[in-house]
C-alpha cells in the first residue's frame, strides 16, 4: 500500500495560483470532489486515513486532496488547508493519464 497521508508534494495547478511552486503536505482525500457534479454536502467526506483510501479505490484524477502549504519563513506547515485536484499535485501527475 502506497502512502498517501502526510506526503510531501509540489502543486502545479492554475486554480489555486498562491499555491503554485510551493511545497504541501497531504492531509486528506475527498473521493469524487473534483466532479462538476460533486456535491460537498453530501459526498463530503474527507479520508484521512491511509487504510481508508485503499478501500475506497485509492486516490483518482476525480479526487481533491487537502493539503497544508509549507509557510518557509515560519518554518512550518500551515493551519489553512487548500483542496486542489489531485493531478496538479506532482505526486499524482500519472494520474492525468487516466482522465
Amino acid at each position: 500500500m502506497a502512502k498517501t497521508i502526510g506526503t510531501i508534494t509540489t502543486y502545479d495547478g492554475d486554480e489555486h495560483q498562491y499555491l503554485r511552486g510551493h511545497r504541501v503536505r497531504v492531509v486528506g482525500v475527498m473521493k469524487g470532489a473534483a466532479a462538476s457534479d460533486h456535491d460537498p454536502d453530501r459526498d463530503g467526506a474527507v479520508l484521512r486515513d491511509d487504510d481508508e483510501i485503499e478501500r475506497a479505490g485509492g486516490v483518482t484524477a476525480g479526487d481533491r486532496i487537502e493539503v497544508q502549504p509549507w509557510l518557509e519563513r515560519e518554518q512550518r506547515w500551515s493551519f489553512v488547508a487548500s483542496d486542489p485536484r489531485a493531478i496538479d499535485l506532482a505526486c499524482f501527475r500519472h494520474l492525468t493519464k487516466t482522465c
